[in-house]
């Protein structure tokens, strides 16, 4: 017979099981809370998930603090995601290194170095995303120094080796201008992706280097199954669009096309500026139309190619398209927009964007925007105005090379010897263009008659051992750049039927009236003293009879030219391109001239 159940029995459920139902019941909601965080799509559902956590008691597990930094941090609240970051009872590496990605994303690097200063200072140890994110920041800042010890430390916790790390070193190497330890790396490394390629390649493209970008390129498209990325093909065009290398510029083209990145804002940015830099102005326009939904970027290379190329009212134009789709301009959009106007005389217009920079789109001038002004008054004349806006500016020596030099510029071409003596002394006691300044000054001082001044200018240079840069011109032929340079007949290709050929021009140029060397070297970046024989040895002219004797009629001459083109040149360039009935390019240091028919894009005006 079954005994009846005692009703005063108490079941009791083992403690071993309650404790099990609380971690089961913990778990579940830190998972919950977890993945509502990274559910989360605006900062309110990230606030409303912060005071869940705070309920539920999570705030001090670290591994749920951390998916609230992230969640913070995303939505680029580095603010709070520092708070909390700092309230925490035991950070860990992922914590550090997820605010400091915030910090980068916010464009505050100094606040991610600091983070890291913090970690060396704790038992908190660095991973290789540590040291590839805090390397980062120093790219960002271009801090060498800091950079240096950091790669020390990367070699000290072993991660050497680490794919992302070497390519974020290689990428703060090029950005510091040190790329032979870029190269160290990049060398070193057992094993490359196309990131760390692309980061060699852009480093090179970076300092002014663009031969050995392309010649990487080339190597890495020699690898099996290598498949370069939008990012490379950018880095790629830049470097063809520093070199003036049209035809390296439509290979890259190609397998943009091929690769489907056309449409790329980056990418075809890059096609517009290299395309319009290597003198096709009408091909910048053409991939430019192709972009389905033109950002900034594009509409700003554009502006700024075509004011490169003189066509100030057509660079407006399109600034005007962008404004009236909505498009925000931003401030390398009104350089743009400023060189438009000085290199076509439109100083009014000019003074107005200025004057609306900020008052109708937020940008705040700064020195290369008075630059370009100093630049537009100086050109039309206005030197007094100029002068006085340059004085009124107050910049760092290394910001204000370019608007003295600018001034410099301007006081020679009206010959005003009292504001040049001031330009130059300013780039000389602040040890900027320091070369540039002697020369200019000196042919100041020619065109002013003061021929004791000009010995005693050149005698300074020699004494502290200045020497200008000397001018060089190139010209490229199926792919192949050749190099020339001033009153080198004898090195340079073809040299004995390029010194024929220039006498044979000098002489049907004479016929039509032209008087060689009475200008030319008055002139900022002349390239030798003022005599007729060796004006007529120019790199640029050089260049040109080459091309002459070398490229087939009815294709486009296209010479680059490291400094500015003297006057002389430029008549002779105008005359030629009437008696030989052919059509060229320059591209200057400052602009383009397309000579054809005897007249020059610029209107004489650069």
């Amino acid at each position: 017979m079954v005994k009846p159940l005692n009703q005063n029995l108490i079941f009791r459920v083992p403690s071993t099981c309650i404790s099990r139902q609380n971690k089961l019941y913990h778990f579940h909601t830190k998972t919950q809370l977890i993945q509502r965080l990274q559910d989360c799509n605006d900062i309110t559902s990230v606030s409303f998930s912060h005071t869940n956590v705070l309920k539920s008691g999570f705030l001090n597990d670290t591994f749920t603090t951390n998916h609230l930094i992230n969640s913070y941090v995303r939505f680029r609240r580095t603010n709070d995601a520092n708070q909390l970051f700092e309230e925490m009872r035991e950070p860990n590496v992922v914590s550090c290194t997820s605010l400091m990605a915030g910090f980068i994303n916010v464009r505050r690097p100094k606040s991610a170095l600091l983070i890291f200063g913090k970690m060396l200072e704790s038992r908190v140890l660095p991973n290789a995303f540590t040291f590839a994110t805090v390397v980062n920041a120093c790219s960002m800042l271009a801090d060498l120094r800091t950079g240096q010890k950091i790669h020390s430390h990367v070699e000290t916790f072993g991660v050497q080796c680490n794919l992302v790390v070497c390519s974020s070193l290689i990428d703060m190497y090029g950005k510091c201008n040190n790329v032979d330890d870029a190269r160290r790396v990049f060398d070193g490394m057992d094993y490359r992706n196309v990131v760390s390629w692309t980061s060699m390649i852009t480093a090179y493209g970076q300092n002014a280097l663009g031969e050995c970008a392309l010649q990487l390129f080339r190597e890495f498209n020699g690898l099996p199954l290598s498949s370069p990325n939008h990012f490379m093909l950018a880095s790629v065009i830049n470097a063809c669009a520093s070199l003036g290398r049209l035809v390296s510029g439509k290979v890259a083209h190609a397998a943009v096309i091929r690769r489907g990145h056309e449409s790329n804002d980056v990418v075809a940015s890059a096609l517009v500026d290299m395309f319009a830099k290597c003198g096709c102005i009408g091909y910048s326009d053409k991939v430019f139309r192709r972009i389905p939904d033109p950002s900034v970027i594009p509409y700003t290379s554009m502006i700024v190619g075509a004011a490169k190329y003189g066509l100030g009212k057509f660079s407006l134009d399109i600034f005007k398209e962008m404004l009236d789709r909505r498009i925000k301009p931003n401030d390398v959009t009104f350089v743009g927009v400023l060189h438009a106007c000085s290199h076509s005389g439109l100083v009014d217009d000019g003074l107005e964007y200025l004057h609306s920079m900020h008052k109708k789109h937020g940008v705040v001038p700064d020195t290369k925007h008075y630059t370009c002004v100093v630049d537009m008054l100086g050109r039309t004349g206005r030197l007094d105005e100029a002068y006085q806006l340059a004085k009124s500016i107050q910049v760092e020596p290394d910001q204000g090379a370019l608007l003295w030099g600018t001034l410099l510029s301007a006081s020679r071409l009206y010959e005003r010897v009292d504001i040049a003596v001031e330009a130059s002394k300013w780039l000389i006691e602040s040890n900027q263009q320091v070369a540039a300044a002697y020369v200019t000054m000196s042919n100041t001082y020619a065109m002013a008659g003061k021929w004791e001044n000009v010995h005693s200018i050149r005698y300074e240079m020699k004494h502290n051992g200045v020497y200008k840069e000397p001018g060089c011109s190139w010209v490229e032929i199926r792919d192949s750049a050749y190099v020339f340079y001033a009153g080198d007949v004898s090195l340079c290709a073809r040299g004995s039927e390029v010194a024929s050929l220039l006498r044979e021009l000098e002489r049907r140029m004479k016929e039509r009236g032209y008087v060689g060397g009475s200008r030319g070297l008055v002139s900022v970046d002349v390239e030798e003293e003022a005599k007729e024989e060796i004006v007529g040895l120019h790199s640029e002219r050089l260049a040109l009879a080459f091309g002459l004797i070398s490229i087939p009629k009815g294709v486009t001459i296209r010479v680059m030219k490291n400094l500015r083109m003297c006057r002389d040149c430029h008549e002779a360039f105008k005359l030629i391109s009437e008696i030989v009935e052919r059509d060229f390019v320059v591209r200057d240091v400052n602009r383009f001239h397309h000579f054809e028919n005897g007249s020059c894009t610029c209107r004489d005006f650069w």
